[in-house]
């Protein structure tokens, strides 16, 4: 290589490594943002009675499918230089022309379908930073999958960490206050929301392993595979709101109950699994852990101090305080000891 040559690769090479480190951050942040939003905003587009009738979530699930499919099929059509013939070509090759390997799709999709609908109910029976506390669980059940599906071994800190995280949510868990407006809240209605939310951390961690799992198997893109996970995402979700709302519909139509705030919550709940990609893509652990908790701390200072349905108490402090720890030291990496290099005298 030409010495003259040499500046110009590390330059390139430095740029690259800066516009790597922007893009984390940049990621972070509006992972952050997308969380946080999308947790207050589906609470109050569910709990606010001036809003007018409720809108179905099994609607809003289904047009938020729609959304992705027709987000990534944007983004695909970028990545083939904004041609036609090469996405369709794209597209027919890795989708229609490879049937067993879309199929393997189908289970996370329903899973996930089945997930954005538990979340729904959730939200409408527990505030958003309880919620959004227990909600971490799916870090012990993503772990708990990843140990048995992908064979991944934890060290001492990550199990540390999980016995810190389930200590966290069982005080979050306590009964926060003995006023009356507290007693008024069914215990029903606290019960559904719970089991909702529990079974919402299993079917997201199977989904999630499951989906790593075929990743690591191929090489199509990660848009690609949204695509796929959309399609059938979409099938399962206008199955279900047929099934389960069609006396509603028929009576008052797939879009009752609409407005400003139900489309701003499908917008955040279709770019939420566009964020998770772009995050996985050019951030870590670590970073995932800091909008973790970045987000759980916005959400119940935001809810105490706009939604005003949210009362903390010191075992709730703890709580959070258990989960955050826990969240950043189960992402914690260990380094190894540097080498000690041991000079002899000959």
């Amino acid at each position: 290589m030409p010495p003259d040559q040499a500046p110009v690769l590390e330059t390139k090479s430095s740029t690259m490594v800066l516009n790597s480190s922007r893009l984390k951050y940049v990621s972070l942040g509006v992972l952050v943002l997308q969380t946080t939003s999308l947790v207050l905003t589906m609470r109050y587009s569910r709990t606010q009675k001036d809003l007018g009738p409720r809108y179905l979530a099994s609607s809003a699930v289904v047009c938020a499918e729609a959304l992705k499919v027709f987000t990534c099929i944007l983004l695909v059509f970028k990545d083939s230089g904004f041609s036609v013939k090469l996405m369709n070509r794209l597209l027919k090759e890795e989708i229609v022309n490879k049937p067993l390997e879309t199929m393997k799709l189908a289970i996370p999709a329903g899973i996930y379908t089945l997930q954005n609908n538990l979340l729904y109910v959730a939200l409408s029976n527990l505030d958003g930073a309880t919620y959004q506390v227990t909600y971490q669980l799916k870090i012990l059940t993503t772990t708990l999958f990843s140990v048995f599906m992908l064979g991944k071994k934890l060290s001492l800190h990550q199990w540390i960490s999980l016995f810190l995280l389930m200590a966290g949510v069982t005080l979050v868990q306590l009964p926060q206050s003995t006023q009356d407006e507290q007693k008024s809240l069914t215990a029903s209605s606290q019960f559904v929301g719970l089991v909702a939310v529990l079974m919402a951390c299993v079917s997201s961690g199977f989904a999630g392993v499951y989906f790593e799992k075929i990743l690591k198997e191929t090489k199509q893109s990660v848009w690609v595979r949204n695509i796929q996970l959309g399609v059938f995402g979409f099938i399962f979700a206008m199955t279900g709101m047929v099934i389960y709302d069609y006396d509603k519909i028929r009576e008052s139509g797939v879009f009752q109950g609409y407005n400003t705030i139900t489309y701003i919550v499908i917008i955040l709940q279709a770019v939420g699994g566009l964020v998770i990609a772009v995050v996985i893509k050019y951030a870590d652990n670590i970073l995932k852990g800091f909008a973790t908790s970045l987000s759980i701390i916005a959400s119940a200072v935001i809810s105490y101090f706009l939604l005003k349905d949210f009362n903390p108490t010191e075992t709730f402090f703890l709580g959070a305080v258990l989960v955050i720890t826990a969240t950043f030291l189960y992402s914690y990496q260990c380094k190894p000891p540097p080498l000690i290099t041991v000079k002899t005298e000959n």
